[in-house]
């Protein structure tokens, strides 16, 4: 007959909204799931198609390889990495927030939305938000979420395409920045994942590095794959 221990650690908490300073004062933010439809804003998914290319519609489960090759790449340039952590320096404090189901929270803009069919036995379907696996998807997404967040980039906010990371040199200043961009994203009905928190850190994984007071180096866990 063979026995299983089950060990409980008693020091591992279970992640509470209420136990996070400034992050309990804005628990709309983190919601269990999408409330709905993003509402319309500045920037929403648009699909243009090279001159002479006829609109097509999927059969079976959403495949967009072929609208892909008739799609006009976005030339919306994503950030150096180098350039981003330049901004680090002398930053003591970090928080880190990850978007809930990111591309869905942008809508596709209304001309577009019939672009996205496919079909399948049980009836036809189109994208009312932003779908996985198109062209364009990541710079479209990022270009928001950069408009959101351009009073306080290269302050003490860096974006990259769905990652929130915001820095600061204290406690202090570090309460007042994750309140100013909890509320603007409270503001613009822009949602986070809790389950992915990490408020209040001193030392951040972000983008295959290690950041900390003393030093900005590459992730180990990273070099070790890349050794495998």
């Amino acid at each position: 007959m063979a026995f299983m221990t089950h060990v409980v650690d008693k020091d591992i908490k279970e992640k509470r909204i209420q136990d996070l300073p400034v992050v309990r004062e804005l628990p709309e933010v983190f919601p269990e799931e999408l409330p709905g439809l993003p509402p319309h804003r500045q920037v929403e998914f648009h699909i243009d198609l090279v001159p002479g290319a006829a609109q097509l519609i999927t059969l079976g489960s959403p495949n967009y390889r072929e609208l892909k090759k008739i799609t006009i790449k976005n030339r919306y340039l994503l950030p150096r990495i180098d350039d981003l952590f330049d901004q680090l320096q002398g930053a003591t404090y970090f928080s880190k927030i990850d978007l809930r189901s990111g591309y869905h929270q942008m809508r596709v803009r209304e001309e577009d939305v019939a672009k996205t069919a496919f079909r399948t036995r049980h009836g036809h379907y189109e994208f009312l938000v932003m779908p996985f696996g198109l062209t364009n998807a990541q710079a479209v997404f990022m270009d928001l979420i950069n408009r959101v967040c351009r009073p306080y980039l290269d302050k003490f906010v860096i974006v990259f395409i769905d990652d929130i990371l915001i820095y600061s040199r204290s406690k202090e200043e570090h309460e007042q920045h994750l309140r100013l961009i909890l509320e603007l994203l409270k503001i613009e009905k822009l949602y986070a994942k809790f389950s992915k928190y990490e408020f209040w850190i001193r030392e951040v994984h972000f983008l295959g590095h290690v950041v900390n007071k003393e030093r900005i180096h590459v992730d180990p866990a990273k070099i070790e794959t890349i050794k495998k």
